[in-house]
């Protein structure tokens, strides 16, 4: 999940990454890599550190935050170094299994911590009967709509496709400075607008036995729907390079009446300094069923040849992260869902709303980063968005990915 992208290639809290060690002082070194959220992301963990070192004085932990633009090239290049991390905070993790770098997780997570997790989100990370790492935080997206600005234009909340686009219509008729519809088809988050609209039409990334089906009809369709919302003028002007992140700013200053976002966009509204008079809805549907794409992000172990206690060390730090008082404050800081039946229970018994939006979960599809091919499917249907964009045949886009990927 990605909040905030920081500046630079990280924001780091580490001198050095080199994997887990003893040090001359009979400390265990920890390393750890974790992604950027948001605006607090680094000065949580820097007193995470300092708390989590001072209460386990045997062990030394580094933790690096690095933003969600760089973080897959710095991890790359750690382990193409040999300076894999001990352990690593991000939303994949079937690239690494598959070219046997990590260790199963519950070899290094405690049955305690383990048996917090909802079971939905381990299966997410199950390959061949093994699991290879535990979630770390959960999103579910929904639309959100400017209900000043729909009053104005005199549109009802749209559910449907058809209804999208007469809300379209009218909102651009009312004022045509807005934009009515918010679409983000850049390399920070493309694939969530391929699964919004081919979920939503009854297609997806695979089918029901997990084959891959990138050039479904029903994914031509709703690709074709996506594009022609942008060619009408609905949406806003540069969906190939305005993210997630620009497309909520321009939602909090009053600029986009309708977009899809995750749990959090309140929070980044307020940290931003503004106010916005919103409701939240399903996602429209050209099916008569709306299906929430839900995202999770994990913490997995690199195979580093540990010793025993070394081993023992990484399950402290697990064990102290997930800890229920911890881990909910960092769930509640950092505007996201739970991962944890804890910490879920927690949550919602304080918080009406995230009681609704872990509800929500249970409606949700995930993307299927279970599958080596994830990483090249993830890419492909972001490369067919701005090819489509630019005036390519969706159709034709899509079968060459197919093919590419399939075969």
């Amino acid at each position: 999940m990605k909040q905030v992208l920081a500046t630079g290639a990280a924001l780091s809290m580490a001198l050095s990454m080199t994997p887990v060690t003893a040090s001359a002082a009979d400390k265990v070194d920890i390393n750890v890599i974790a992604a950027q959220y948001g605006q607090q992301t680094a000065d949580w963990w820097a007193n995470f550190v300092t708390e989590f070192n001072e209460a386990n004085p045997n062990i030394n932990l580094n933790v690096e935050v690095v933003s969600w633009n760089d973080i897959y090239t710095v991890v790359n290049t750690r382990i193409a170094n040999g300076e894999a991390p001990d352990v690593l905070n991000i939303d994949v993790f079937a690239d690494y299994q598959a070219d046997d770098l990590l260790l199963p997780i519950q070899d290094v997570v405690s049955e305690e911590t383990y048996s917090k997790m909802y079971d939905a989100f381990l299966a997410q990370s199950e390959v061949d009967g093994t699991v290879w790492a535990i979630p770390d935080l959960a999103s579910a997206r929904a639309m959100y709509y400017n209900k000043d600005i729909l009053d104005a234009a005199g549109v009802e909340v749209p559910t449907t496709w058809d209804e999208l686009k007469d809300a379209c219509e009218k909102i651009k008729a009312y004022d045509d400075s807005l934009y009515p519809w918010g679409i983000d088809m850049t390399t920070d988050e493309g694939q969530a607008a391929f699964a919004y609209y081919t979920w939503n039409n009854g297609g997806g990334f695979v089918d029901d036995d997990g084959n891959w089906t990138l050039n479904s009809e029903q994914n031509v369709e709703a690709i074709q729907y996506a594009i022609d919302l942008v060619n009408s003028g609905y949406t806003n002007t540069d969906p190939a390079n305005d993210t997630r992140y620009d497309l909520q700013d321009m939602f909090g200053a009053g600029k986009v009446a309708m977009l899809i976002a995750p749990n959090s966009l309140p929070t980044y509204i307020a940290t931003g300094g503004n106010e916005v008079n919103y409701g939240v809805a399903s996602i429209p549907s050209n099916t008569g069923e709306s299906v929430s794409a839900g995202v999770m992000d994990r913490f997995m172990c690199f195979d580093n040849d540990y010793s025993d206690e070394e081993k023992a060390a990484i399950t402290t730090f697990f064990d102290y992260f997930y800890d229920d008082a911890r881990y909910t404050e960092w769930v509640d800081m950092e505007g996201f869902l739970p991962a944890t039946k804890t910490g879920g229970e927690a949550l919602a018994a304080a918080n009406e709303d995230m009681a609704s939006w872990i509800d929500i979960l249970d409606s949700c599809k995930f993307y299927p980063t279970a599958k080596a091919e994830w990483a090249d499917v993830k890419q492909g249907v972001i490369n067919v968005e701005q090819n489509a964009l630019l005036g390519g045949d969706v159709q034709e886009l899509l079968d060459d990915l197919q093919s590419e990927i399939a075969g």
